[in-house]
């Protein structure tokens, strides 16, 4: 799930839907209907190559049980099944998806994404209305909105979008409906990809959700939105047309946005809306399946993942709560809460799932209690242990803080020696190697992390504890476990933290544990019944950080896959497994002071660890796969490029042509360049200082995440379509300021980069919500795409100048990328693309970039 706005009461910035009014009217022998039209009656397709507006449809959504039963990788793996009429058909939904990526990739502005798409999601929704009962009543309607914002998303830029789709059904009861529940997928894609994953499978379940439910005559209490997005990938842009646009955004109180990350894989709450509990609430009682965790939540929230979803949009432009699993929906729909949903808010919610049986879930203020009183009478009890017997209370103390500053030097030791072994893995260029085999990782990192800290305490009980009694270290080494994981739960709580709840496990069942089997601890040698005993205590948190180890672990490796080539991921990896080491190994330190020898374990680990790391080096884990079934492939963009830089008067200085190239990952192209031997370090691209964004075409601001790239000298290109960009005029303003204007004529989606000259400020512009906002590095950088029939683009930015400009007050580069058509990919570009070899995942398109000065 998504992060919501601060309050369940829906406030909404503007309304007015801005349907496509410029479309011609329909032809004679078209099957346009209106908005009144009954039920049964036949919907407008959308005519190639035009896009018209469609008018009412009908539309329904899920049952609660069908729903949650099929995940996303059940959907695109599941065999047919038999379903009844109303049952929720997997098979069905497999036809949707198939249908939808037999399209091909959809990219925004393309007839597939604008016509083809919507056309197939029109027919499947006409069709289900026909059988549809009449419990409830159906609307639809074809949104083609214009519009701008600003983002924070990769560093901030400015978004700008014209005349892009999306296709809104509406289920509410006969007599209407005041509140809605909104239910988000988007259709399109990203370019040379069917996007089943990402999120057609999402798309195919919301058809088969209405295919479902419209065949109910259990009428619903509140109406359902179902918003077929066909402008994500262009980051959220369609999502932010409808939810600041459209009128039927009015009514809406809450929402569950389908997104995916990777392939495969299980549904999984990741975001939910702060200050609305209900909405957890709402999937505790309703998910068959459930799969959720705050500690998600909060790692998405942190920025750690480099991606975003429509949630976003839906925060912060609507004010609207709730996210991701869509078994909640018809609960939500429903629900007497909706209709009421400021009544209860109640701040944050503490939720995570046991084992995916059961979700627990309690409102953050209850946990804040809770965790005070845990690390309290942590506390309390270390007090008393330290205090007893008073006359050896300072030794007593001392003993214990040299054991807890012996423990977290031990883990410091421990994180440094690990992330030196992932540097020099990096270094030597195997980074990615436990990629496709994750089972290395734990080898590797695991086995490392795991040696040291015995290591550590090894070395301390022969050389600083050489006649201390082994009884009493493990009751002091225990002890000052718990005061380290009570000062961390003291802390995580007053930060707000609700991942807090972690802290409380590691709190009370080790105390509850100690207090139960305190004879035993004072008994000489670790006994089968202490073990035993132990071992139970600890059942319930290392069980379920071992879960919770799983999932974070699922979260983050595909996304280690295209984390840019400046962060190293075995790094960002090793330092995740040494900290579920420390974790899980915090209450097991005591056991190195308590048995007599542990140099077995030790040789065993380093065996493991020096076998796994010779292994790693000679490369024989091959980090990527082409494997259908878990694909782990490397990605690489190539853009086909021809560069004019042009001076003050309007001469071109400088120009140049060929295919620049981005490898996503770390890696860089190491392991491409045995396969396409040109493509090397040789022909590395430099930077063009004078020109913002060194002079490249970047298709979103993520210059500061890819600073390898390569660029290797191509014949230049010709677009039959070449961009217009005009400036209309320059204007003096008030207070030292010019204001330019520009029209723009050009594909359906380009690049605006704009840097002010030395003594330059840029003020103002037309775009977002008016004020510029600096992408990292200083520059600005505004994304545009547009869908059919749009018209120019216009704008104008605003600087505040010097007195004596000679040499400009503004450079600005405009970068025109073909998506698709006849300009997408030249035959240099497409004779490279197919010497890669299939693990990779190489996508290709041509664009054009011109620098300004004005």
């Amino acid at each position: 799930m998504e992060r919501g706005g601060d309050t369940a009461v829906w406030r909404l910035r503007a309304t007015a839907a801005q349907r496509d009014r410029r479309q011609p009217p329909p032809r004679e022998d078209s099957d346009h209907g209106s908005g009144g039209k009954k039920r049964g009656g036949r919907r407008p397709l959308l005519p190639l190559p035009e896009a018209r507006g469609a008018p009412l449809v009908l539309l329904y959504l899920l049952g609660l049980r069908a729903l949650a039963q099929v995940s996303h990788r059940q959907l695109l793996n599941r065999s047919p099944a038999v379903a009844g009429p109303r049952d929720f058909s997997a098979s069905r939904a497999r036809g949707y998806l198939d249908n939808i990526t037999a399209i091909g990739p959809r990219t925004v502005g393309s007839p597939e994404n604008e016509v083809l798409a919507v056309n197939y999601l029109l027919e499947q929704i006409r069709g289900i209305e026909r059988e549809s009962t009449d419990a409830h009543k159906i609307s639809v309607d074809i949104q083609r909105p214009t519009g701008s914002f600003s983002i924070d998303f990769l560093g901030g830029f400015t978004s700008y979008y014209a005349n892009i789709t999306n296709v809104v059904v509406k289920l509410e009861p006969r007599n209407g409906a005041e509140h809605a529940v909104l239910s988000n997928c988007h259709f399109d894609s990203v370019p040379n990809t069917p996007g089943a994953s990402d999120d057609a499978v999402s798309c195919a379940v919301m058809l088969e959700i209405l295919n479902t439910l419209s065949k109910s005559s259990e009428s619903l209490q509140h109406a359902v939105i179902f918003l077929f997005n066909g402008a994500e990938e262009n980051i959220l842009q369609a999502s932010h047309g409808f939810i600041t646009q459209h009128e039927w955004a009015k009514s809406v109180r809450a929402f569950i946005n389908l997104e995916a990350a990777g392939v495969g894989g299980k549904e999984l709450v990741f975001q939910t809306g702060p200050e609305n509990p209900w909405l957890v609430q709402a999937y505790v009682v309703a998910a068959k399946h459930p799969f959720a965790s705050v500690v998600a939540q909060e790692i998405f929230q942190s920025g750690i993942i480099p991606a975003d979803t429509d949630f976003r949009i839906y925060r912060d432009f609507g004010n609207v709560p709730g996210d991701n699993i869509l078994a909640v929906l018809k609960y939500l729909a429903t629900s007497e809460k909706l209709a009421k949903s400021f009544e209860y808010r109640h701040g944050n919610v503490v939720f995570f799932d046991i084992l995916g049986l059961f979700v627990l879930a309690y409102p953050a203020r209850v946990g804040t209690i809770m965790n005070y009183i845990t690390a309290t009478i942590a506390f309390f009890y270390l007090s008393k242990k330290v205090l007893q017997p008073k006359p050896r209370a300072v030794h007593n103390l001392k003993k214990l803080l040299t054991a807890f500053s012996l423990t977290l030097t031990s883990w410091v030791c421990t994180l440094v020696a690990v992330l030196m072994v992932a540097m020099f893995v990096s270094i030597i260029g195997r980074a990615l190697s436990w990629y496709t085999h994750f089972y290395v990782s734990v080898s590797l990192y695991g086995t490392a992390a795991a040696a040291k800290l015995i290591l550590v305490h090894m070395l301390a009980k022969k050389f600083f504890y050489k006649n201390v009694n082994e009884q009493y270290l493990g009751d002091v080494f225990f002890d000052a476990s718990l005061m380290i994981w009570s000062i961390a739960l003291a802390v995580m709580t007053q930060m707000g933290l609700c991942s807090a709840f972690i802290c409380t496990l590691w709190v009370a069942f080790p105390l509850l544990t100690k207090l139960m089997i305190h004879k035993e601890f004072t008994q000489k040698g670790a006994t089968i019944k202490f073990i035993v005993m132990y071992m139970l205590g600890m059942f319930v948190p290392y069980l379920y950080m071992l879960y919770l180890s799983w999932t974070v672990f699922e979260m983050f490796t595909p996304v280690m896959g295209r984390s840019g080539s400046e962060i190293p991921p075995d790094m960002v990896l090793a330092g995740f497994i040494v900290i579920f080491t420390m974790i899980l190994s915090s209450y097991f330190i005591n056991f190195i002071y308590l048995v007599k020898s542990t140099k077995t374990t030790l040789v065993t680990l380093t065996t493991v660890f020096v076998v796994t790391l010779i292994l790693v080096c000679s490369g024989i884990f091959f980090p990527y796969s082409s494997d259908a079934a878990n694909p782990k492939p490397k990605r690489v963009f190539l853009q086909h490029t021809s560069r004019r830089f042009h001076d003050l008067d309007g001469n071109v200085i400088k120009s140049d042509s060929g295919i620049w190239i981005n490898g996503f990952d770390y890696n860089g192209i190491s392991h491409i360049t045995p396969h396409v031997p040109e493509i090397n370090d040789t022909i590395r691209t430099p930077c063009e200082e004078q020109a913002p964004f060194c002079g490249l075409p970047w298709i979103l601001p993520v210059h500061f995440m890819f600073r390898k790239n390569w660029y290797l000298p191509a014949p230049e290109i010709f677009p039959r379509s070449p961009i217009q960009f005009k400036l209309l005029s320059k204007k003096p303003m008030p207070w030292n300021s010019v204001r330019l204007s520009f029209e723009v004529s050009g594909p359906s989606h380009m690049s605006l980069y704009v840097r002010p000259r030395v003594g330059s400020a840029l003020s103002r512009w037309s775009l977002g919500d008016g004020m510029p906002v600096p992408s990292v590095g200083g520059d600005y950088f505004v994304f545009y795409s547009h869908g059919l029939h749009a018209a120019p683009w216009h704008f104008w930015v605003e600087l505040t100048v010097p007195e004596k400009h000679s040499d400009g007050i503004v450079s600005l580069a405009i970068a025109a990328h073909y998506f698709f058509g006849e300009d997408q990919k030249s035959p240099q570009l497409y004779a490279l693309l197919e010497r890669f070899p299939n693990w990779t995942f190489s996508s290709g398109w041509s664009c054009t970039y011109d620098l300004f000065v004005f």
